[in-house]
């Protein structure tokens, strides 16, 4: 019990001493244009086009790994 107070103790002075390296320092002007957006934009088209097939196969193989097999009957020839 006590070394769980001890615990908190210690958290609650590395936060409060952290706490003003949080702070902002005042309003950040954002100076990117048009074209910065735009390339943001393409990159993200770019990954998302990526994950779609990603996903896909995903679910292909988790459908494939569950999915329950059917033996192939073994016909004799008499």
């Amino acid at each position: 019990m006590r070394a769980n107070g001890r615990i908190a103790s210690m958290i609650a002075v590395v936060v409060g001493n952290a706490y003003p390296a949080f702070a902002a320092s005042g309003a950040r002007e954002d100076s990117s244009g048009l074209a910065v957006w735009i390339f943001l934009g393409f990159c993200a088209l770019i990954v998302l086009a990526q994950l779609v097939p990603a996903v896909l196969m995903m679910l292909g193989l988790v459908k494939g790994i569950t999915e329950s097999r059917e033996e192939p009957v073994k016909q004799s020839v008499e």
